[in-house]
């Protein structure tokens, strides 16, 4: 007998395609479309590159939405169809196909939502993550390393590039922190849900007693703001310092002081930046990083003020905690923000972080 929830899901389906459709404004989309197709063909298109390319990244952006709803309705079709089929003669095989197009498409439906709800301006942006261990010592440095790991992992499956630009090994094990370079289509829209304080309770394998410990570290997310955004930046307001670069694991080490480390003075943001290997191009890195985070400042104080107007209680400092993972006495990860919680810790570590970071644009979607 044919599982009554496969109706039921399909029909689910359908309404969230059509409150899609709704929202989407696809006859716009079609006429931003057809926007950007006329300016490319123009003859003085190419005359100025990086605008060309601006022009180019928004109009398969713009395609991609369009074209992944459309196959999402032409695969619900089909999937009805197989249903009308079905219901006349219960196939095994029909069946079986039912189930699994049925389980994708629910799937693929989730990300392409989830992908819809980063549509703030600086979103589709690079992101540039640090991570810098609270009191512990190497305790608190093995957590922060652990973490960067998990980061790294969470990008390589989804296909993003990693860059390292500052790594600070720990005295025994771990680091004193670690800044890197997430590269992709939206990076920084997902990755902005992992700012705050991270909580560890494990086991510890540095303690010979065998005791539990409780590590912090936190995770500082902004994105890489392009020289398009005007920042004021004076020179006299900048601290450069030189010193010798030291890779993770010793690599990449540099006999020359080519790393480089700039304080900006009347905020006391300090940024860093060791991975090129020559001093200039380490101080552009350093001072690109130091732009974004001049930026972020920016748009945090107008969300403060933002939130003042509205009588918002709710605490949006960046120092919070947003979430526990627990090794012992039981294994759970739970994101107090959104109460999201799972008791594959391993998986977890390992970069199977959407869960959450779904969990925490959906709920900001609640509350905007």
């Amino acid at each position: 007998m044919l599982d009554i929830t496969l109706k039921q899901d399909l029909r689910e389906i359908a309404n969230r395609l059509q409150t899609l459709r709704g929202s989407l404004d696809l006859e716009i989309k079609h006429d931003i479309i057809a926007n950007f197709e006329e300016k490319m063909s123009m003859p003085d298109f190419w005359d100025d590159n990086m605008r060309a390319q601006g022009v180019i990244a928004e109009l398969n952006a713009v395609k991609s939405v369009v074209e992944d709803y459309n196959s999402f309705e032409t695969s619900h079709q089909e999937l009805m169809m197989i249903l009308e089929l079905v219901e006349e003669d219960e196939d095994e095989d029909m069946v079986a196909e039912l189930t699994q197009g049925l389980a994708t498409l629910q799937e693929k439906l989730s990300a392409y939502e989830l992908q819809l709800l980063l549509n703030q301006p600086y979103d589709k942006l690079n992101a540039i993550l640090e991570l810098h261990p609270g009191a512990g010592g190497t305790e608190s440095q093995d957590w922060g390393l652990m973490l960067y790991r998990m980061y790294t992992r969470w990008a390589e499956k989804r296909g993003f590039k990693v860059e390292l630009l500052d790594y600070l090994p720990g005295d025994e094990a771990g680091i004193k922190s670690v800044s890197i370079l997430v590269k992709g289509f939206n990076a920084y829209g997902y990755l902005k849900a992992e700012k705050g304080v991270h909580r560890l309770v494990r086991i510890s394998p540095f303690d010979s007693a065998g005791r539990r410990h409780t590590s912090f570290a936190s995770c500082d997310v902004v994105p890489e703001i392009d020289d398009t955004i005007e920042i004021d930046i004076r020179s006299e307001d900048l601290k450069v310092d030189t010193y010798r670069a030291s890779g993770a694991g010793g690599q990449h080490v540099n006999k020359t002081e080519s790393a480089i480390r700039i304080t900006h003075i009347p905020s006391g943001i300090i940024v860093a930046c060791q991975q090129e290997r020559s001093q200039i191009a380490n101080r552009d890195r350093a001072m690109k990083t130091l732009r974004s985070k001049l930026y972020e400042r920016k748009i945090e104080e107008q969300m403060k003020e933002l939130a003042e107007i509205r009588g918002d209680q709710s605490d949006i400092a960046w120092g919070s905690q947003i979430r526990s993972y627990v090794f012992h006495p039981y294994s759970m990860v739970k994101d107090h923000r959104t109460s999201v919680e799972t008791g594959n810790v391993n998986a977890v570590m390992d970069g199977d972080i959407d869960m959450f970071i779904d969990g925490y644009l959906r709920n900001q979607i609640r509350h905007q």
